[in-house]
């Protein structure tokens, strides 16, 4: 008994001394942690890049299209699972924060089991109702089967996408932002290297698209516990170790759920604005196309800073440290604006040259300018927003996050998308300033509840 303690204070001690962002510098804290989240963003962005890539050049249009819709559905699974991963964080770093490391244990155990239930339901939820869902999403009747086809396989791969989201939401938790950012690493080396022997070299088209996703995702999974059983990680992944915790089970929940939904809400929201752009026209479809790719781009550090920001406040506010958490909050919020500001800048001086990265049409470019001028507020305005929920997510604050991004996208970006689609189709640049408007607005009404949150936490 006396020897198991001693153990275990010796791991504790270990773990703390390499995943404690309650010391230390908190600007130096900030940055490498951050740093990993970005880079495994932007390897994450690669995988339907590359797929897209690869089916482009060896297989026909109606294998491109069917990519690109089956696409639009596995990005509405990755949001929604969005909200258990950080819900999964900030639990855990609340508790590693507090040095509870036994209910650490608990969480972690509970989190595996509750997204292991969350993929069995959604891989069977989507081979029950996929086809209506594509009926709805419009999808061009050449290209049906083959999306069918896509959809199947990714589907029944859910369950190595949720197994590694879970990991890497546990790991980030703990402190560690590295070891995600490998794994991830790993899937997309895989993946690009299946994609050209399925698709290539085996001719299985579409099929092959989705099983390089999907063994990919296999491969890092388990070479991300094989890893983690061969370090001593804190949890040992044992089955009797999987049994969930009611208590911890419903805490998850009430963080996660709201995240999910307000996931969900904002990706509707943007998915009505690219149905009206495109009833504007060819013209106006390819410009929000490619305006999409440079937000994604634009807004990759905010979006890194902001998970970084909810795992930080998450273990500082559990360790009482509020201050150290507000601190992180301006010293992260200034880094990502100062690299939207990059962006924004070039989109003010020479839209032209970020149009032609993807389009040569001269009537392309002269549309798109007006568009990319006004809509490039946004990278500065969505990344205010972006910070600040981090942050109250760290706090548990998620409910609050919900009802504003919720209300943004639904009472304000979707009716003036319909206002300014219908009465002002013809003017682009009055069309691209709706995101930054209804960005503005959110990051004014977070900002004084932030401000109102920190002087009830003072007092």
């Amino acid at each position: 008994m006396k020897e198991t303690n001693t153990e275990e204070v010796s791991t504790r001690k270990t773990s703390t001394r390499e995943n404690d962002l309650t010391q230390g510098n908190i600007f130096k804290t900030l940055i490498l942690f951050a740093a990993p989240f970005l880079i495994a963003n932007i390897l994450q962005s690669l995988y339907g890049a590359v797929d897209l890539f690869v089916i482009g050049r060896y297989c026909s249009a109606e294998s491109v299209a069917a990519i690109s819709v089956g696409t639009q559905i596995t990005q509405i699974i990755t949001s929604l699972m969005t909200g258990l991963t950080l819900g999964g964080t900030i639990l855990i770093g609340e508790y590693t924060g507090k040095k509870e490391f036994e209910t650490v244990k608990k969480t972690i155990g509970t989190l595996l089991t509750v997204f292991f239930a969350a993929a069995v339901i959604i891989t069977i939820l989507l081979l029950l109702f996929q086809r209506p869902l594509l009926t709805v999403l419009k999808t061009p009747a050449e290209s049906f089967d083959l999306t069918v086809q896509y959809v199947s396989i990714c589907a029944l791969g859910t369950v190595f996408v949720c197994g590694y989201n879970a990991i890497s939401a546990i790991l980030r938790g703990y402190g560690d932002s590295k070891r995600p950012m490998i794994f991830v690493g790993i899937a997309c080396v895989i993946n690009i290297i299946l994609d050209f022997v399925f698709v290539k070299y085996c001719h299985l088209g579409v099929a092959g698209t989705a099983l390089a996703t999907i063994l990919s995702q296999a491969c890092s999974m388990g070479i991300s516990i094989f890893y983690l059983k061969r370090s001593n990680f804190i949890f040992d992944f044992k089955l009797k170790r999987f049994l969930p915790d009611r208590r911890l089970a419903g805490k998850l929940a009430y963080i996660g759920i709201p995240i999910s939904f307000q996931e969900l809400m904002v990706r509707i929201s943007f998915l009505y604005l690219m149905a009206v752009m495109n009833d504007c026209g060819v013209e106006a479809a390819a410009i929000v196309g490619i305006s999409s790719k440079y937000d994604v781009f634009a807004m990759l550090c905010a979006t890194s800073m902001a998970n970084a920001l909810a795992a930080i406040t998450a273990q500082n506010i559990g360790a009482g440290k509020p201050k150290r958490a507000r601190q992180a909050l301006w010293y992260g919020l200034g880094f990502a604006l100062a690299v939207s500001f990059l962006f924004w800048v070039w989109a003010q001086i020479n839209p032209a040259s970020m149009i032609q990265v993807f389009a040569d049409d001269k009537a392309i470019i002269k549309s798109g300018e007006p568009f990319f001028r006004s809509c490039s507020y946004d990278y500065i305005m969505v990344t205010i927003v972006f910070c600040l929920n981090g942050y109250l997510n760290g706090r548990q604050k998620t409910v609050w996050t919900m009802i504003s991004c919720s209300a943004g996208a639904l009472f304000l970006r979707i009716p003036l998308v319909w206002y300014f689609g219908n009465h002002f189709a013809d003017n682009l640049g009055r069309l691209g300033m709706i995101a930054p408007f209804v960005s503005g607005i959110m990051a004014c009404y977070t900002l004084i509840y932030v401000v109102y949150d920190g002087r009830r936490i003072a007092k």
